[in-house]
C-alpha cells in the first residue's frame, strides 16, 4: 500500500524526490503539506509543485480529512498531530534518546555538539519515544550555520525515509528498536523570545547561537534601546581585560562593525539589520551603543 507523507521544509523536499526517483510515484498515496510562516522559506510550494510534476495527490493540511486505515505515514518536519493513524512513522532532527522535542537541531548546534544526525521512529504517545527504525549521524565541525547543517542532513532523511517506505512496500512488519529511556534529554520549544542574545554568555557560545538560529529562521535579536534588531553574522574576537565588564556594552568599533564585551570574550557584529525594516545598521552610527 503506498504511503502518506506530511511533509515541510527542506528536509521534506528532499525526501518525496528521493521515494519517488526509489520506487516511483506511485509508491506515495498521498502528500499533505503546510506553509511555516517562522520561517524565512518554508519549501511548501516547492513541496506542492514536485508532487504535482509527478501526479502525486496534494492536499493543505487544514483540508486533509485524515490518512487511509491501513496505510502508513510518514511525517518529515511536521509540527502537528497526525490523529486517525497507528502507523506513523516520524523523522527527528537528533540522534535519539538525546535532545527529544523541539527545534533539536538548533539546540545542537547551539551546544557545539560534534555530531549531529536525525532518527526514524515509530510514533507515541509520549513525544519522540517511540522505537527507533533506524538512524544515522554526520559529523560537523564549527562554525557552521544552521542552513549548512540542514543541506548536510537532507540526504540523511531522504536515506531514513527510502529505507522506511522499502520495508513498507516489502509487505513486511513495520518494527523498531525500544529506545533506551534513561539516556533521553529534551529541547524545549521555541518561541521569539528565545530568539534574543543572551550577551552574558561566552562569546563562542553567542557565535554559535547567532549561527544556528539563522537563515532559514528569523536571526538572534537584540534591543538597541527600544529598537529589536537582528544580528546576522558575527565572530569571536580576542578578549582583552576590563575593569568594569558590563555585558553587551560596544568595546571597539572595528571597520564601523562593533565589538561587544560578553560575559566571556568578546564577539564583533559583521552583520546587524533593523527587525522591522530590514534596513542595514552597519556601519555603527554611535559609539556608546548597549546591546539588550
Amino acid at each position: 500500500m503506498p504511503v502518506t507523507l506530511f511533509l515541510m521544509t527542506r528536509k521534506g523536499l528532499a525526501v518525496l524526490d528521493a521515494v519517488v526517483n526509489r520506487y516511483g510515484p506511485s509508491a506515495v498515496g498521498r502528500v499533505v503539506g503546510a506553509a511555516d510562516p517562522a520561517v524565512e522559506r518554508d519549501y511548501a510550494a516547492e513541496i506542492r509543485d514536485l508532487a504535482a510534476r509527478y501526479a502525486i495527490p496534494y492536499t493543505e493540511r487544514t483540508g486533509f480529512a485524515g490518512p487511509e486505515p491501513d496505510g502508513y505515514c510518514l511525517a518529515v518536519g511536521w509540527r502537528w498531530l497526525v490523529r486517525g493513524t497507528d502507523r506513523l512513522a516520524v523523522i527527528h532532527d537528533s540522534l535519539l534518546p538525546r535532545y527529544r522535542g523541539f527545534a533539536p537541531l538548533v539546540s545542537c548546534l547551539v551546544n557545539g555538539e560534534p555530531r549531529i544526525g536525525a532518527t526514524a521512529l515509530l510514533a507515541s504517545a509520549g513525544y519522540d519515544e517511540g522505537d527507533i527504525l533506524a538512524q544515522e549521524a554526520v559529523d560537523v565541525s564549527y562554525p557552521i550555520r544552521v542552513a549548512d547543517a540542514i543541506e548536510l542532513l537532507a540526504p540523511v532523511y531522504a536515506r531514513l525515509a527510502v529505507g522506511f517506505v522499502g520495508q513498507v512496500l516489502a509487505g513486511g512488519p513495520v518494527t523498531g528498536t525500544p529506545q533506551d529511556h534513561s539516556r533521553a534529554t529534551y529541547a524545549l520549544w521555541r518561541d521569539d523570545e528565545d530568539y534574543r542574545i543572551d550577551w552574558t554568555r561566552p562569546a563562542g557560545w553567542i557565535r554559535r547561537f547567532v549561527d544556528a538560529v539563522g537563515h532559514p529562521y528569523r536571526g538572534a535579536s537584540a534591543l538597541v534601546g527600544d529598537r529589536l534588531v537582528r544580528v546576522l553574522a558575527a565572530q569571536e574576537r580576542p578578549d582583552v581585560p576590563v575593569e568594569n565588564r558590563t555585558a553587551g556594552k560596544v568595546i571597539f568599533v572595528d571597520g564601523g562593525r562593533p565589538v561587544v564585551v560578553c560575559g566571556e570574550g568578546l564577539l564583533r557584529i559583521d552583520r546587524l539589520v533593523d527587525d522591522a525594516t530590514g534596513e542595514p545598521l552597519l556601519p555603527l552610527a554611535r559609539f556608546r551603543t548597549r546591546f539588550g
